[in-house]
């Protein structure tokens, strides 16, 4: 499988998806035509998020098409070189997903070869289940299994900083309350800047941030950028 899971699309200072242009281009190798997945937008219309993106992705030269826009989706995925799903609310976008039935489709797509870049909730949706999102239930997904696409579970915009006089739980201890009830679990905590790719059967890991290991039981371990291996 060839994977792209970027933990965001913005950095302070810099245009949107401006830090994702080299990686999402060296992702597609060549490929034009992208299927854009946009229904993560809740405060944005999926055309205005498309179009947003087409923008962003203008020096790839890419011939993005919204999803919502074409008369049979699950055909348009059986047919896409590359399918791109962006960031918004994970609750919104796997509800979404599977109520139109392509979860099984995109899996089966990306498992044939074609490259699934992803970018917050869009990587949150790569993962077993979306248990390690950020984001608040505003919608009832009708379960919490995703795409299942790599073994791992990432939390996008992983800090563990909190504001002064905050009194609420670190990231991290929020992901040691899943590992208490899901201690098979590896959590990687993906920091803004950062990304994993996969490529057949390695997994990499880039960017210029500290990324963390979370399993229960055990410290949480530093993982250096290259070739990822959890062991």
């Amino acid at each position: 499988m060839e994977l792209l899971l970027l933990s965001n699309s913005s950095l302070p200072d810099q245009p949107y998806l401006q830090h994702a242009v080299e990686p999402i281009g060296q992702q597609l190798a060549g490929r034009r035509k992208v299927l854009f997945v946009p229904f993560a937008g809740v405060t944005q219309s999926w055309d205005a998020y498309t179009d947003k993106v087409r923008q962003a992705l203008s020096a790839l030269e890419l011939d993005i098409v919204g999803i919502h826009t074409v008369e049979d989706p699950l055909a348009a995925v059986q047919s896409a070189e590359a399918i791109m799903v962006g960031g918004g609310n994970t609750f919104v976008l796997l509800k979404q997903c599977r109520e139109r039935h392509l979860l099984g489709a995109i899996r089966r797509r990306v498992q044939q070869g074609a490259p699934y870049i992803g970018w917050s909730a869009g990587a949150n949706l790569a993962c077993p289940s979306i248990r390690t999102t950020n984001d608040m239930p505003i919608a009832d997904p009708g379960g919490f299994d995703a795409l299942d696409l790599l073994a791992w579970q990432i939390n996008p915009h992983f800090t563990n900083a909190l504001p002064a006089g905050h009194q609420g739980e670190t990231r991290e201890q929020r992901i040691r309350e899943l590992l208490c009830v899901e201690p098979a679990l590896s959590v990687i905590g993906l920091p803004e800047g950062n990304w994993i790719q996969v490529s057949g059967e390695h997994a990499y890991l880039a960017g210029p941030n500290p990324t963390w290991l979370f399993r229960a039981g055990q410290a949480a371990q530093p993982l250096p950028t290259g070739l990822l291996t959890l062991g």
